[in-house]
């Protein structure tokens, strides 16, 4: 019903709003999510730290498989739902941003004030001297240590790697650092099975402690690296409105779930707690 998104809108333009964004708000930019109604990933079993620091031949794979799909991700653009994320903000309704994503899409879009969570997909850092770099730089001498490589990629998975037989990253060469000319390289972002740095994530307690209103924006909230933030939330007794397609491991601690594709819906929002406007027809009916 048009009163869900009135609802939301109503919360939402009394300001003081936190948003915690998951893989699905970036669905639309053409990125999957692990568990949403995008689909392929849902087959993806995630790189873990440990394999990754432990196992050469699983870190050829991965680096063989990012190379690839890394392109794609750079191509990738902020959507609709992006924007309107931005449009809050400069609405003075958002105060901040936490997401889970990796895809530097909220940035890219010109939203200010976002923790990334789990790191970026676009920076690489030596776990040896913990120098870092632009995964421009990695790409190019990547291209230039493998020439010939090439494969084609049907879908890329939303950590930014695809899928590739084993007799297709048999000859890649990963490279090193060259800052302490030996040491291991990976993507500046939080694998399974590692832990954000704490910092970070009292940065981001501290943002859902002074927030007035928790918006969970396509996060299915399984992992308790986001989830927990909700938790808390609960437990300070802000409210908590979470927008997914498809149940999440938080309805039970919202106030209002909202079941709708957010680059459609978000727009609507926008236009409701800024400046005024109808919600489209299609969003009628959107509330759960």
């Amino acid at each position: 019903m048009t009163e869900t998104v009135d609802a939301v809108a109503r919360l939402v333009a009394g300001g003081g709003v936190v948003v915690l964004s998951g893989a699905g708000l970036s669905t639309e930019s053409g990125i999957p999510d692990y568990r949403g109604p995008s689909g392929v990933a849902r087959r993806h079993t995630p790189m873990t730290y440990q394999v990754f620091t432990r196992d050469a031949q699983a870190r050829r794979r991965y680096w063989a498989r990012s190379h690839l799909g890394w392109r794609v991700i750079a191509r990738s653009a902020p959507n609709e739902g992006h924007r309107a994320v931005v449009r809050l903000q400069h609405g003075g309704l958002v105060d901040g941003i936490i997401t889970q994503n990796v895809d530097g899409l909220h940035t890219a879009a010109g939203s200010p004030q976002v923790v990334e969570l789990h790191g970026r997909l676009d920076e690489v850092v030596c776990l040896g001297c913990g120098n870092r770099t632009s995964r421009e730089e990695l790409d190019r001498r990547l291209r230039e240590a493998n020439p010939t490589f090439g494969a084609r990629v049907a879908a890329v998975n939303p950590d930014g790697d695809v899928d590739l037989a084993d007799d297709e990253v048999a000859g890649f060469r990963t490279v090193d650092c060259t800052f302490c000319r030996g040491g291991m390289l990976k993507p500046d972002v939080v694998f399974f099975g590692e832990t954000v740095p704490a910092q970070r994530v009292a940065r981001c307690f501290g943002l859902v402690a002074g927030a007035r209103l928790l918006l969970v924006l396509g996060s299915s909230l399984t992992v308790l690296s986001g989830r927990r933030f909700v938790l808390r939330a609960a437990k300070l007794g802000i409210p908590v409105v979470i927008v997914n397609q498809g149940p999440t491991r938080g309805d039970g601690y919202a106030m209002l779930t909202v079941d709708a594709p957010l680059g459609r819906l978000l727009p609507a929002l926008a236009d409701r707690a800024v400046g005024g406007g109808e919600v489209p027809v299609g969003l009628m009916g959107v509330g759960r």
